[in-house]
This record gives structure tokens, C-alpha cells and sequence, in this order.
């Protein structure tokens, strides 16, 4: 309350000084260079686009087990979506799946840190450097998440991070964030979120309505001292739900790297029955989602792309057997035993 009082009465409700510290303070958080905070996760992935110039004809690899964001902002931008496959077992853009995948127009690689677990981004990166490709990562679901001990978001070209209010670091509405170390390609992005005004009036380029408003980051401020330790409180629930759910050979649990530190942003399970899963837990009082049911190749939006069933195979496994069961930071002992006794429950009949 104190935060939203400070930023009222400052009568500067959209940009300002509080923007400008939220974007220092999550800039040094995510160990990057800067930071540009934007009004939401797309406007940071579409504005990423379009600072890195992508152009009309460019193809930009990505992954369709995603939210739609990561895909729509491409082909806002002006780029060609090439889809390309998730490995199996962390259910991120498959590396070799995407060295096939670069040809002649490729300028770039999305890889999205799915669910709080990094994608594998080594090969990734390597890849990218060979071919001279930008890499964008989609951390919109990883606030925080380290892959091989350095922050998720820092290691590609750009990392875009969204803070809609159910992600690990969440405004009261919405918001996102650029970071980066590039300057002349932030200051595009500075450009672009606020109609490609250089100073009021003069406009060096055409651009967009971006900005995040003022009262958002002073809350953002507030909660970013916090999610070091909500991300840790993720990571016990989800500790407790694998040691009680870890006798069912036909559950597959989330995925642990040795390289990669999760955040746990969902719990997503994976069974062949995951409809009646879903339905004897529904009965039992306990909420579940599904992300993401139908994969983006399968979309009407996406129905140019000429892609069927049978294209990306582990993406439309992962799609027709993901469930997402309840975590937050608050989650007791007594609630994960209740979800945990209802699954078990279910495959013990």
C-alpha cells in the first residue's frame, strides 16, 4: 500500500523513476547487463523481434509446446515460424531437432524455458554462434531459474520475461521485461515501447504503446526481494510430491538436470490417463490445468504452416498426457499430501 500511495501521488503514473529502478534491480537480479521494462510478456518478445531486425521472409525457429506468445509475436514481427520438436524428457526445443531445422532464411532460435525448467542451451547457443543466429530466450515462466549456475535470461542474445499475475514474479496486471547486454538493441527496444519517441515529439521510428505503468514496478520492486525465497518454497513442494508420487512407474514426474535449476513455475505430471486423472481429481475437490493441450502446429491460427498430426510426435505426447497439479509458495505439508493421497489414490484404484 505504501508502494501504490508513493506511486500515486508522484502524478507520474506511466514510465518514471519508478520503472527506471525496477528495470536496474531486475537487470542486476537476472546477472545482465540491462534491463527495458515493457507492458507485457509478448510486447518484450515481439519488441525482441523486431529490435533484432527481423524481417518479412526471416524464419525463426521455435517450439509449439509453448503459449502463443512465443509463435504470435514472430509473425507479428514479420517472421516465419518454423517449428521444431521438444525432447521427450524436459519437454524444451530439441537441439537436434533444431540443427535440422536452420536453412537459408533462418536468422534465429526461441528457446522457452517451459513450465521454470531451462531449456538445454548450450548446444543451443553453439549452434546459433556457428550459423550466425540470434538466440531469444522466452523466460516468461523461469524468474530465476539458473541453467549451469548462471540466470536464465542472460545467456541468449535477449532473455523476455512476463510478469503476468500468476507467473513466480507477478504484477497486479501486466508487464514484461527485456534483458540484455546489446545497448543499441535495448535502445531500440526503449524506441519501440513508446511510439519510437527519442524525447517527446521527436519520433525516430515508427513504434507501439509498451510501457510499463509505474504503480506495476513499484509492486514489482517489492516482490523481486521475495522470489529468491518463493522459488526455494516451489522447489520444497515439489520435492514432497516426488517423494510421494515417485512409486507409480506410469506417472512420469518433472524432469531433474544436474545442469539446470527449476523454479517449478507449474508441476506438470505426464500419464496416458490424464483425462480421468483430471476428472477423479476434479471429484475430490483439487483444481488441475492443462498447458498445453492442443500444441500450436494443430491451431487453426497456424493452419498456413501445413502441419498435421504427426509432425512434432513428442510435442503431441507431451500435450495429450500433461497435467498440471496445484504448487505455490504457500502450499502445506497437509495440502500436498491431500493432492499426493488423491493421485495415488487413483492408480492404486
Amino acid at each position: 500500500m505504501n508502494a501504490f500511495r508513493r506511486a500515486l501521488r508522484s502524478g507520474q503514473f506511466v514510465g518514471g523513476p519508478e520503472v527506471s529502478n525496477f528495470e536496474s534491480e531486475f537487470a542486476s537480479y537476472c546477472e545482465s547487463g540491462s534491463c527495458v521494462a515493457v507492458n507485457s510478456g509478448t510486447d518484450a518478445l515481439r519488441f525482441a523481434y523486431l529490435a533484432l531486425g527481423l524481417k518479412p521472409g526471416d524464419e525463426v525457429i521455435t517450439v509449439a509446446h509453448t503459449f502463443i506468445a512465443t509463435a504470435e509475436a514472430i509473425s507479428q514481427a514479420g517472421g516465419k515460424i518454423k517449428f521444431v520438436d521438444v525432447e521427450e524428457r524436459v519437454m524444451t526445443m530439441d537441439p537436434a531437432a533444431a540443427r535440422a531445422a536452420i536453412g537459408p532464411r533462418t536468422v534465429g532460435m526461441v528457446p522457452v524455458h517451459l513450465y521454470g525448467h531451462p531449456a538445454d542451451l548450450d548446444p543451443i547457443l553453439a549452434m546459433a554462434a556457428n550459423h550466425g543466429l540470434w538466440v531469444v530466450e522466452d523466460a516468461a515462466q523461469a524468474h530465476g531459474a539458473r541453467y549451469k549456475n548462471r540466470r536464465v535470461g542472460s545467456l541468449g542474445t535477449l532473455g523476455c520475461f512476463s510478469f503476468y499475475p500468476g507467473k513466480n514474479l507477478g504484477s497486479l496486471g501486466e508487464g514484461g521485461a527485456v534483458v540484455g547486454s546489446d545497448e543499441a538493441v535495448l535502445n531500440t527496444i526503449k524506441l519501440l515501447r513508446e511510439h519510437g519517441q527519442s524525447s517527446k515529439y521527436v519520433h525516430e521510428i515508427e513504434g507501439y504503446n509498451g510501457r510499463m505503468h509505474a504503480i506495476q514496478a513499484a509492486f514489482l520492486r517489492i516482490k523481486l526481494r521475495y522470489l529468491d525465497a518463493w522459488n526455494a518454497a516451489r522447489r520444497r513442494v515439489a520435492g514432497l510430491y516426488r517423494a510421494a508420487l515417485s512409486e507409480f512407474g506410469e506417472l512420469i514426474l518433472p524432469p531433474e538436470s544436474r545442469d539446470a535449476e527449476d523454479v517449478y513455475h507449474l508441476f506438470v505430471i505426464r500419464t496416458a490417463a490424464r483425462d480421468a486423472l483430471r476428472d477423479h481429481l476434479t471429484a475430490s475437490g483439487i483444481g488441475t490445468g492443462l498447458h498445453y493441450p492442443r500444441p500450436l502446429h494443430l491451431q487453426r491460427a497456424y493452419a498456413n504452416l501445413g502441419l498435421s498430426v504427426g509432425n512434432l510426435p513428442a510435442t503431441e505426447r507431451a500435450a495429450a498426457t500433461c497435467l498440471s497439479l496445484p504448487i505455490f509458495p504457500e502450499m502445506t505439508d497437509v495440502h500436498v499430501g491431500q493432492v499426493a493421497d488423491a493421485v495415488r489414490s487413483f492408480f492404486k484404484g
